[in-house]
Parts: structure tokens; C-alpha cells; sequence
């Protein structure tokens, strides 16, 4: 991600395909955060709750359209 990818204040939603362990997404959030950017919420097609990745990213809004 560039530094200038994310203006100061600017308010982000992250989409991604799969919700697994939840570490790709939380680094992501954290470089938005780091530049400046509020996650406002992440969206995922599919989680995979039996991997817990739900609760490494509870600070967030998080949805997600299935549950496996």
C-alpha cells in the first residue's frame, strides 16, 4: 500500500473473500490505521468460524454473507 493510498481521516471499508484467521485483514486494517484511515467496518463473502478470526479483528464491524 502507498502512503498516499489512504488520505488522513478518511473513513475505510475493507472487502475481502475469506475470513480464516483474521491476520491478513488485521495487518491491512492496521496500515489503514497507520496512514491515517478509521475502519469502519470489514466485509467477507465466507467465514470460516471454526478458525477464530472473528475475534482478532472484535474491534471492528465486521460481516460476513456465509458461515462455515
Amino acid at each position: 500500500m502507498n502512503a498516499d493510498a489512504i488520505a488522513q481521516g478518511a473513513r475505510v471499508v475493507i472487502h475481502d473473500d475469506v475470513l480464516a484467521t483474521g491476520g491478513t485483514v488485521n495487518a491491512i486494517a492496521g496500515l489503514v490505521e497507520q496512514l491515517g484511515g478509521h475502519v469502519v467496518g470489514i466485509n467477507f463473502v465466507i467465514e470460516l468460524t471454526f478458525l477464530g478470526g472473528r475475534e482478532k479483528l472484535s474491534q471492528y464491524d465486521l460481516h460476513a454473507l456465509i458461515a462455515y
